[in-house]
Formats: C-alpha cells, structure tokens, sequence
C-alpha cells in the first residue's frame, strides 16, 4: 500500500496550522505542523515532506530564509507561500526563488484543497515523467547490451550468417560468411544479397519471402562456391518477422559440409571399390556350388544336397545385397541413370504383374493390375523403373499375408504419372514409416523375422525416382496394409 503524501505546515499563527491540518487531514493527506522556522526545518530534516505551506511573514527566520533553507535540504520539495499582510510582490519574488505556488491569506478550505492538489499533481507528473526517463535508459541499455551480446555471438559463429533488410540488401554479415565467399565486409554496405550468393535458385526463394510467393517459414538448401577449390555449403534461411508479422528481413545461416561431400564420396568408392572385389569370388564359389548340385563331381546324399541348397541360396543373398551396394554407389555418383527413352509404364507395369502372379499365387496372394487409359509416356531408364516397381511389388507380396490382395494402379495427378502399389499386409507402424528409406534399416517384428533382406532395396527404388525428378510416398496402418506411391514427371 502506498504511503499517504505528507505535507508540513510552518505558519506562526495556531488557527492558520490547526485549519490547515483539518481540512488537509480528511482527503488522507499526512499533515504536520511548525510554529517558526526553526521548528519548521528541523522537522524537515528528520522527515520526508512533499509539500511545505509556509508562511513569508514569521518572527525570528523570515519565510524567505526558510524557502532558501529548504532549496538546500531537497530541492525537489514543494514550497507554497502563504502570504496574508505581505504584498503580491513579495510573492512573486519568492516564486522566483524557488516557490510553486501561494495562495492569500484568509483563504477559504476549497482554495487550499486546490493549491495542494496541484501540488500533489505536478509531483505525481514528476515521479511519471522520473519512471518512463528511467524505463527508457534502461530499455536503451538493455537494447545496447543485447545488440552487444548478438553480434558477439554471430561474429564467434564458426559457420557463416547474413542477415539482410526487406529490400534483400544485405545490413550484417560475419566473418565465416565473408571467409567462405571470399569478400570484404566493407564493400558490402548496402548491396543486394545476389552480390554475394551467387545461386539463383536460393536468391529466388528468399526475395519470394518479400514478394508473399513463399509460402514456406524456412528454406534449406545445398549450394556450391568456388572455381578454384569448390566449397559445398548447406543454406538455411529464414523470414525476420515483426510482432505483426510483417516480413522486415531475412537471415541466412551457411553451414559448410565440403568434408561430410568428401566423407561420402570415400564412402562411397569404398563401397563400390570392395563390391566389384567381393563379387568375383562370390560368383565362382556359386558356380561351384552348382556344379556339385548338378552332380558332374559325383553323387551326393539328400542330406549333402539340402546344406549345399541353403549355401547357395545365402551365397544369392550376399550377391544381391552386393548388387544393392553397386546400385547405391551409381546413385550417390550421378551415374544411375544410362539411358532415358520414352516408357508407356502400363506396359512395363503388366509385364511385372505377369511375371510376379505364379509368386503370388504360391503364396495364396491374390495379384491385379488397374491400368489408367490413356496413360501419358514418361522419359526414364526402362531397366531402372523395372526394378523400382519390380522392387515394390514383390516387398507388397512378400508382407502380405495369406488371402490378401497386392493391387498396382496406374493414373495422372497434375504433370506427373502416379503408380500406387496397395496391399492388404501386416503394415508398417507409424513410428517405422520415416525410417524405411533409411540405408539398411528393416522393420523388425516378430511377422518379418523369416522374411530376408539387406535393407538397402527402398533406399535403391527412392534414388532412382529422385534421379528421374520423381517422388514417392508411403501410407500404412498395421494389420491393415501399406500403399506405396510413386510420381515420375510426363514426358515433355
């Protein structure tokens, strides 16, 4: 609760103190009273006052000395002269040497209420005016000291970061940034970002932040710099909004990943380098196995035949996963694609169904095609989409069960030729579905223990489509089944 303002009455006459102290008392003003100067002061020295009603004309210290007096004890108190056998002069001289106000004696209980509750305004418009003063400082400060502490952060930033205005001029950049594009800060003042990147697909989606095309709240994206030595980066960008959610800018943060590029292509060729090597061997260790089934070395036990069958059919197994690990490397290296002619996939698709229907049907599987005619041609390697949907169906018949039904459907969506392959199987659950793109990840239950794979086919079928500038995507329910959909863009 806030205190009662205070108010002390110096006044050598005892009716003027006493008036005074009742009518200021009952609108819960705290009202103290002196006879002379002298008392007056000392009380001023022992307490906090607000206002002071003083009268000009008292024995011993005139009210004159007394207004100087108080100057020096607190200059910001409220001095109001009380004047009766004095001139108006004498009160205009004490205003100019510090009083507020003066009011005449005899004065009647509505003027004195009114002097002081101008008083007690102007000091409330003070203590205001003292709070928003401070409020402001301590805003700038604040404002100067995070300005400070982000510019420290930004420049300590070991990956790059540019920050521009909404006219995608560029108003801060840090020195990872001005290292990685080998430039000088200094002569960016003002230039428009495209000075400085110069990828013209990443410039676009940032000035389609300004112009209201973007309908994304983050942009990533993988660019190149560099003639000489290129430098792969990873670019993240962002709208700087207002509390409004006006666009006022947008910031940049450039991540380099030449090393994860380089990390990769060892990988990669390290892949490549111990399939080819591996595969050699494995052939002839499978054309020997052949040769002892067949029976050209001599007879063999049933028992001898049955482990030699299961060798031959993990040492498969191992030739396919190493296949896989090949088809990977050509995808990682651009180099999947061999030849691109115009497929009439409703074609390609029936070829698939006919081959893959004596599998389903060994399998109590019910198999079906439902072509959309007509279906536009699309530009594709025919070996790559035989083994994308090859791929896909025969994963479809393997993960369903008994009695179920595999259906693949042809149709158009916009510019692209969508293929669905729906089954009725065990389904994949939904904590599992954005894993199963993943190198060598496979769902693990106690329905795909027996069911053999490398992991690698579904990370193979969705290189492919990405190479030919398609997409796929999966829906699944368990127990219910799964709906893989691919999208491959219409032939021109």
């Amino acid at each position: 609760m806030l205190n009662p303002p205070a108010i002390l009455v110096i006044d050598d006459e005892q009716i003027i103190r006493d008036g005074c102290q009742r009518i200021l008392s009952k609108d819960g003003i705290r009202v103290e009273t002196a006879s002379d100067g002298n008392t007056g002061l000392g009380a001023l020295n022992e307490d906090n006052f607000q206002v002071v009603l003083l009268d000009l004309k008292m024995p011993g210290v005139s009210g004159m000395e007394v207004l100087n007096r108080i100057r020096e004890i607190n200059p910001e108190i409220i001095v109001i002269v009380i004047t009766g056998y004095a001139t108006v002069e004498s009160a205009v001289e004490a205003m100019k040497e510090g009083a507020y106000d003066f009011i005449s004696k005899p004065f009647t209980p509505d003027q004195l209420r009114s002097v002081v509750k101008r008083a007690l305004e102007k000091i409330a418009l003070e203590e205001e005016a003292k709070r928003l003063r401070r409020e402001r400082e301590r805003n700038l400060q604040d404002i100067a000291n995070e300005k400070s502490r982000i510019k420290t952060i930004i420049h300590c930033m070991a990956d790059g970061v540019i920050v521009t205005d909404r006219e995608n001029k560029i108003v801060l950049i840090n020195p990872a940034a001005t290292r990685i594009f080998s430039i000088d800060d200094a002569d960016l003042n003002g230039k428009i970002l495209s000075s400085c990147v110069k990828d013209e697909k990443l410039n676009q989606l940032i000035e389609g932040f300004f112009i209201g095309e973007c309908s994304y709240s983050a942009i990533s994206q993988e660019i190149m710099v560099g003639r000489d030595k290129k430098i792969f980066l990873r670019a993240h960008a962002a709208p700087v909004k207002s509390e409004e959610g006006e666009i006022l800018g947008s910031v940049i943060v450039f991540e380099d990943i030449t090393y994860l590029k380089e990390l990769d292509r060892m990988k990669s060729d390290f892949v490549s380098m111990v399939s080819h090597e591996l595969r050699t061997p494995l052939t002839a260790v499978d054309q020997q196995l052949s040769v002892i089934l067949e029976g050209i070395t001599g007879e063999i036990s049933e028992k001898q035949k049955e482990i030699l069958c299961r060798a031959k059919a993990r040492n498969k197994e191992l030739m396919n996963m190493i296949k896989n690990l090949l088809d990977l490397s050509q995808i990682e290296s651009g180099k999947i694609i061999q030849y691109k002619e115009p497929i009439d996939l409703n074609g390609l698709l029936s070829k698939i169904v006919s081959l893959m229907r004596s599998q389903a049907l060994e399998r109590g599987i019910i198999l079906e095609f439902e072509p959309y005619d007509p279906l536009p041609l699309i530009d594709a390697d025919v070996n790559n989409m035989e083994g994308v949907f090859t791929n896909l169906v025969n994963n479809a018949i393997r993960y369903t069960l008994q009695g179920g039904r595999v259906t693949i459907k042809s149709g158009v969506k916009g510019e692209y030729v969508k293929v669905e392959v729906i089954d009725t199987g065990i389904g994949i659950a939904q904590e599992d579905l954005p894993k199963i793109f993943d190198k060598f990840y496979r769902v693990k239950t106690a329905q795909t223990r027996n069911i053999m794979g490398s992991g690698l086919g579904l990370s193979i079928v969705k290189g492919i489509i990405e190479a030919h500038l398609g997409l796929i995507e999966v829906e699944s329910e368990l127990g219910k089944g799964t709906t893989f959909t691919v999208f491959l863009p219409i032939k021109s």
